[in-house]
């Protein structure tokens, strides 16, 4: 996951152990701002390009909603200066770039938040035999393809063999016609013969091509009883081999859709609606009513991640991240900066308290079948969000679940609109040129 603090201007990339890249960010600037909330990554593109303002260059492109609001590499001042994306710089975004995948969970939080380590009787736990099928699918899938290729290994030798087999019978076949012809011009001749030593020599000349021609005859009809089992053993081996085919096409497919299965799903559960959904592969798959103990309480916005399997297959080790809005912070110091639009010195991240997140679990009710289904499903870099929001309108077709924090400024997405054929768009002042690895301008 990547953690962009907008106080900071900061962003940190976690795996499943501990932060491993960090660099400053730029956010969007007073009435474009950047909005707080849960992201991910729907789409990447290495060289991509405004559609409206001169083609201005975005570099490393990491889009987090279809409306633009976007990851990329740009020019990173010490303080909020883009129209709602994040402004990374060139070679940060280069390497996040390369190691960063679609559905990479991006978290924007008002603070300095981090991972911590959580563990709780609600959060989900795979199923013990739901990794053993996965494992055996696979298996099969692999199995399959040795056997389909050992097949089509099979039929190839099969069909050399009966090529081979084929030339004496093409051969005697050639040399019959031939003696068949020798034949037909001496029974001419026997038939033509002017005087009886002409005719003579003419039968005897016929008998020696009759023989001739019995004698292929006999060496033909050998030659096609060698050929025939090895013509019936090629149809053997293609049958064999296109049912081995059919049967690898289908276990891999088998497997496939397995490992889909096995992918990493996203839970989310909305105070506002009191419903849970779930999506995998941006797909939704489930949507149920869910009880929230005292529903008119606030329950904050919390994010559960599978980091890893821990010793067996069938624990988890999850870790929480927690985000609180920026007016509990007013007065600080950080505060006062991020407000001037300089950077805090204090970019220290703080680690969630897992209190809350662990309150928050307690007051979640579900239903069995929904638990055991899920239970089911999940598997590392799977997540669960819970939070006061509802999922935002940039949840769609192509995404995770988008979930902005209604009370903090969204002037970076409140003035896009959402297509999938909309492409993030900056204001450029005029005169300028795109940056092409040497001069760069204000996006």
């Amino acid at each position: 996951m990547a953690i962009v603090s907008l106080r900071s201007q900061q962003i940190t990339v976690y795996d499943a152990e501990s932060w491993i890249l960090r660099a400053p960010v730029s956010s969007g600037q007073k009435g474009r701002e950047t909005p707080a909330g849960i992201f991910s990554v729907i789409q990447k593109q290495a060289e991509h390009y405004s559609n409206l303002y001169d083609d201005a260059f975005m570099p490393h492109m990491q889009r987090l909603t279809w409306s633009g609001i976007a990851l990329h590499g740009g020019v990173v001042p010490a303080h909020p200066a883009s129209h709602g994306c994040i402004r990374l710089p060139y070679e940060f975004a280069d390497r996040l770039f390369d190691i960063s995948k679609v559905g990479m969970r991006v978290i924007v939080a008002p603070g300095n938040a981090a991972p911590a380590a959580i563990s709780h009787p609600a959060l989900f736990q795979p199923k013990a035999d739901a990794a053993a099928i996965a494992a055996a699918r696979a298996a099969q899938a692999e199995e399959a393809t040795a056997k389909a290729e050992k097949a089509r290994v099979a039929a190839i030798a099969a069909g050399r063999e009966a090529a081979q087999a084929m030339t004496p019978v093409r051969t005697a076949e050639l040399l019959k016609f031939k003696a068949e012809t020798q034949l037909a011009a001496a029974e001419r001749a026997v038939t033509s013969a002017a005087s009886d030593e002409a005719k003579a020599q003419a039968e005897d000349t016929r008998t020696k091509a009759a023989a001739r021609v019995a004698e292929l005859a006999e060496q033909l009809a050998k030659a096609k009883a060698e050929l025939q089992p090895k013509l019936q053993a090629v149809a053997a081996a293609r049958d064999a081999a296109v049912a081995a085919e059919s049967a690898r096409a289908a276990a891999s497919e088998a497997a496939r859709n397995t490992a889909r299965d096995q992918g990493p799903i996203s839970v989310f559960i909305s105070r506002k609606t009191q419903h849970l959904y779930v999506r995998q592969g941006f797909r939704p798959i489930l949507d149920v009513p869910v009880t929230i103990q005292d529903p008119d309480r606030p329950i904050g916005t919390h994010v559960f991640t599978v980091m890893e399997r821990s010793g067996n297959d069938n624990e988890m080790r999850w870790s929480v991240v927690s985000l609180y809005g920026s007016r509990q912070d007013e007065g600080t110091p950080e505060s006062r900066d991020a407000a001037s639009g300089s950077l805090a010195e204090d970019t220290e991240t703080i680690p969630t308290d897992p209190g809350p997140a662990k309150a928050a679990l307690d007051r979640i009710g579900m239903p069995e079948d929904t638990r055991e289904r899920i239970a089911e499903l999940v598997s590392p870099r799977s997540s669960l969000i819970i939070s006061d929001e509802p999922s935002s309108r940039e949840t769609g077709q192509g995404t995770d679940f988008v979930v902005l924090l209604s009370g903090e400024p969204q002037g970076g997405i409140k003035n896009r609109r959402r297509g999938l054929d909309y492409e993030a768009r900056y204001w450029r002042p005029r005169g300028f040129s795109s940056w092409r690895g040497g001069g760069f301008f204000t996006w």
